[in-house]
Parts: C-alpha cells; structure tokens; sequence
C-alpha cells in the first residue's frame, strides 16, 4: 500500500476564513475548501507505508521554535504563460525558512530525493485550467493582501487523497513546537 504525503502548515481558523471570503471572481476556477486550505512546507508524494512510517517517527526528532507567519500578497503559478494556481503569498519568515530546511533535510534522510523547485511559501487559492477566466482583476484586487500575523505552533503530516471534487487533505500525525 503506498501513501501520497506532505508537511504543511494550517493557519487558524480566522485566517482561512479572510482567504476563502476572497474566492470568487475568476469564473471556472476550481477553489481550495477549508479543509484544503494549508502552506505545503515539503510535498513528499507516493511512499510506500514502511517509509511513510520513517518519515513520521524521523519527524518527532525534529526540534523548532514557534514563529510568526504573515499572509502578504497574492500571485500565480504559471505553465508555458497559463496561469495554472492562484495563491496567497507568505512574507519572509527566519523560523518557517528554518523549519522548511530541516524537514528538507529529513526527508533526504528518508530517502526521498531532493526537491529541485526553489521554495515559495503560499497557499492555494485556486487551481486553474484552460476555461478558467482572467486572473488579472483578482490579482489588482487582492494585491494588498494583508493577513496576520499570527504564530506557528505545530506542523502537521498530512495525506493526499485524490477526488474528482479535488483533493482530501487528512492530517495524520500533528507535530508541535518547543515550548
């Protein structure tokens, strides 16, 4: 049996509820729900369940302090010039870069190999295909967006588990930080 994972953070309860009061007006966008609402800080992908066992015990060796994050902008993912994610962006934080790094590292350990894509902290906001509409007015809409700050601590393991309505994000072990 294999499992899709990754690490992610969930911001609270009043600021999932600001991002999705702003989701609407790109037509055919597929919106994220509350559940799905989350900043990947490693996206693992299919392990078998003997790996995704030492990925879990090697992450409660994992120390970091709590720390801050801010929402501060909004953007897009693009693919060949077509936009492809609609997000709200995360404002430099020292503790998340930190915490980032490490479960990098673990997940070397674990024998995952290395991620090749820079890190860029955001939330999905949206998917987009072809047919979704015009991202533009969002963007200048929504380009002072400010939410936060508010403290990190905890991160969760999660697994993904693909719909036809999108993906479920079931949270499997919770992680906390040093008090």
């Amino acid at each position: 049996m294999t499992h899709r994972l990754f690490f992610g953070i969930k911001p609270p309860r009043p600021i999932r509820a600001a991002l999705l009061d702003i989701m609407q007006e790109v037509d055919n966008a597929r919106w994220q729900d509350d559940g799905q609402l989350h900043l990947t800080l490693r996206y693992i992908g299919e392990v078998d369940a003997h790996t995704a066992d030492d990925i879990a015990e090697a992450a409660t060796k994992l120390d970091f302090d709590p720390f801050e994050l801010t929402i501060a902008s909004t953007g897009i993912f693009e693919r060949k010039s077509t936009p492809t994610t609609l997000w709200a962006g995360v404002a430099p934080s020292p503790g998340l870069t930190r915490l980032q790094a490490k479960i990098e590292r673990l997940c070397q350990r674990c024998g995952i190999p290395a991620e090749t894509r820079k890190f860029t902290p955001h939330i999905t906001l949206a998917r987009l295909n072809s047919s979704a509409g015009p991202v533009g007015p969002f963007l200048a809409r929504h380009a002072g967006l400010h939410l936060g700050p508010w403290q990190v601590e905890d991160y969760i393991l999660y697994e993904s588990t693909l719909r036809q309505q999108g993906s479920l994000y079931e949270p499997i072990v919770t992680y906390c930080a040093r008090t």
